[in-house]
């Protein structure tokens, strides 16, 4: 018997390349499995499911897990006990990547637990992974007997000398001014990621459009290959609000909820509500008596429908703004002391303290990954402690959903930052949210915008965020701009946007619904532009113009040289001792690109040029009228020497070495004393005569 008898490959082109999907060989016992190959990039994606719901839940429990395996780009991994340990930043985003635009198409009523892996077994760089993943998760749940309303396709959207890639190389990405993850079913689009480098909103949808035009082809792709092996789809648990008790307290409590709903202040509402369903219960205690559950599922459906009615039929907010109207914004710098660059951002109720440090190049984050990045000069962390939405709970590490929010704020800044060459800082920006009510990743934007400012980070541009929300009735549609939390909660879209006056540089889509149109996309592009401009203008740049022209007093500073690379060897030294004595010596930290690039960081500007000095010294030799610290080595009768770089030193005649007349050297030095030395004089045969009184004099001048 061939126990693959039920193997079969499926081929097609995507993108230009070879795409083939196999089934009915591995993992077997998953309610769907896949392996796929795009490229030499391969991906083995499975679909399980429970057999039973999870009871005592009102959300449906999805998990998606992106397994990065080290051995699939040849590396063993760096850890103590080299093996892959909890998943790494890009792991975790990836996952949500594949989540977010799956999690809207499964039936909103359904308890069982899905569980959708994607194990990363080989790369080829010019196949982006993530996108390979995406499509074997598409296939296993299309397969599968786990209830799916897909598939859907995603593809990476490049844009290259003025040209839209589909999937482009890894040399293309490089040259590429946005890099767009675009996930569609064959009717709409589903899910947006994108950085950019402020590309403007009529480009960017041209290319979604465009996107959209190859995820169709791979959705068929898909379809056949389900309409071909897929499994019948297993029945479940529906889960009802009781109609009977809803209707009741519908005609009971309908005016109640609405009124209670109407504030712009959410204390007061959640409050409010509060009151509410406790009158409630006590109304119906004799009809309905143990029915807590069903009270919260119905008032919680009334809350919902009487929001998005206000909305689609009478164009009203809970809080009284108008569909584009902005809550009231408030923008600060400089407020923490001691750190090297502070922002404080707020908008209504959400409030976002950002936080920036300055480093030397050498403290840049090194990832141990499969993907291309070796190291990451910038960082950006957001935190949301539980007290930024009023609970009492105790604060645990970043989790997903925090990670995916830095990354988010990172992304949207990137392309603002000065280079290395014209600021050679590693930078990370820490995003506090101190208070919560809808859009703290766009929040953190904005406060990290000033606390780079306040730092004296030459941006190009300052970047702000907004987000716009979607409530839909059947084929009717209504956009908002800035939701905030009651109607993220209770509507159908979230689409961030962050970018400058030129351009888009993120997006981040988050929908509940089954997809958008292009009309939609487009007018949420038109409402969160004019929102972004208003927040720069009347906003930003009002707390700050431009960034700070001095850096803070308690921020390293940094000074570049380029020495010849044969020249490298001699400044680090045997084991690394010539540049461990200068670091000693002066005070400063020194760091050595391969490429001879050499950074001085220093807080004391003395120490700075103290390192400058010598390291020129080792690589031209000493320079008359330079100024060093050395060490006396060795006293004669007529002088001291002094070593005042590695292996370098000079006489310090016994004349030079006081404004006075000095009778014995040893009056004045001693072997190991550590003194201000000035080269005065290299005569015919290299020899270095050297000052002790006129680099005093200089000093004390200065």
């Amino acid at each position: 018997m061939n126990i693959y008898e039920n193997y079969k490959t499926f081929e097609t082109e995507f993108a230009g390349r070879k795409l083939v999907v196999e089934t009915g060989k591995f993992a077997g016992l998953a309610n769907g499995s896949c392996l796929v190959r795009y490229g030499d990039t391969t991906i083995l994606a499975t679909a399980t499911a429970s057999a039973q719901p999870r009871d005592g839940i009102d959300f449906f429990p999805l998990a998606v897990d992106y397994e990065e395996k080290l051995y699939s780009v040849g590396k063993i991994p760096g850890s103590w006990n080299r093996r892959e340990g909890r998943p790494g930043e890009k792991a975790i985003l990836n996952s949500r990547m594949i989540d977010r635009p799956i999690r809207p198409l499964f039936p909103k009523d359904l308890r069982n637990d899905v569980v959708v892996s994607v194990t990363l077994l080989s790369v080829d760089q010019d196949c982006v992974p993530v996108i390979a993943g995406m499509l074997g998760a598409s296939v296993a749940l299309s397969i599968s007997d786990i209830p799916f309303n897909g598939p859907v396709a995603g593809v990476l959207l490049g844009y290259v000398d003025g040209e839209y890639v589909i999937n482009p190389t890894l040399e293309q990405r490089k040259n590429s001014k946005m890099s767009v993850t675009v996930v569609g079913t064959a009717e709409k689009i589903v899910m947006i990621e994108a950085g950019a480098d402020e590309i403007p909103e009529d480009i960017m949808l041209e290319g979604i459009i465009f996107a959209h035009q190859e995820i169709k082809k791979m959705v068929k792709f898909v379809s056949d290959i389900a309409a071909e092996i897929g499994k019948p789809k297993f029945e479940y648990t529906h889960i009802t609000v009781n109609e009977e008790l809803y209707n009741d307290v519908k005609d009971f409590a309908y005016d109640d909820i609405k009124t209670a709903l109407i504030t712009d202040d959410k204390d007061i509402r959640d409050k409010n509500i509060a009151e509410v369903t406790t009158k409630i219960k006590e109304h119906f205690a004799e009809k309905y008596p143990d029915n807590d559950a069903d009270f919260a599922d119905a008032v919680y459906k009334l809350e919902k429908t009487i929001v998005r009615k206000m909305l689609i039929d009478d164009h009203q907010r809970v809080d009284g703004r108008g569909l584009d109207e902005i809550r009231p914004l408030h923008a600060e710098t400089g407020l923490i002391p001691r750190v090297h660059g502070s922002g404080l951002f707020s908008r209504g109720q959400t409030q976002v303290l950002t936080i920036a440090t300055l480093a030397p190049i050498s403290e840049k984050q090194i990832f141990d990954g499969v993907d291309e990045e070796e190291s990451r000069r910038y960082m950006h962390h957001y935190n949301m402690p539980p007290y930024s939405v009023g609970e009492a709970k105790s604060a645990r590490g970043a989790g997903r959903r925090e990670i995916g929010h830095g990354a988010l704020a990172e992304r949207s800044l990137v392309p603002v930052l000065p280079s290395e060459e014209e600021f050679p800082y590693a930078i990370r920006l820490v995003s506090e949210v101190l208070s919560s009510n809808g859009s703290t990743s766009q929040g953190s934007v904005c406060g990290s915008t000033l606390a780079l400012m306040d730092a004296g980070v030459p941006i190009k541009a300052p970047v702000a965020g907004i987000s716009c929300g979607l409530v839909t009735d059947e084929d009717r549609w209504l956009t908002m701009l800035d939701i905030q939390g009651i109607e993220d909660f209770f509507g159908d879209m979230d689409f961030k946007v962050a970018g400058t006056h030129k351009g888009i540089t993120s997006i981040q889509m988050d929908i509940k619904i089954d997809g958008l149109t292009y009309d939609i996309i487009k007018k949420a592009f038109e409402q969160t532009k004019a929102g972004r401009d208003h927040i720069i203008d009347d906003i930003i740049l009002k707390a700050i113009p431009a960034p700070r022209k001095e850096l803070s007093k308690y921020a390293p500073k940094i000074m570049s040289l380029s020495i010849p690379t044969d020249k490298i060897r001699e400044v680090i030294g045997s084991g690394g001792k010539v540049i461990q004595k200068i670091v000693a010596d002066t005070g400063a930290k020194v760091d050595i690109e391969d490429d001879g690039t050499v950074f001085i960081s220093y807080i004391d500007p003395e120490s700075g040029k103290a390192a400058l000095n010598i390291i020129k010294t080792i690589v031209d030799g000493p320079e008359i009228g330079s100024i060093y610290k050395g060490k006396v080595t060795r006293i004669i009768p007529i002088g001291a020497f002094v070593e005042f770089a590695p292996g370098v030193e000079g006489l310090v005649h016994i004349s030079k070495l006081e404004d006075r007349r000095v009778n014995k050297v040893e009056d004045v030095v001693s072997v190991g004393d550590e003194i201000w030395v000035k080269v005065i004089e290299i005569d015919n045969q290299g020899r270095i005569n050297l000052s002790r009184k006129d680099a005093l004099k200089e000093i004390e001048g200065k």
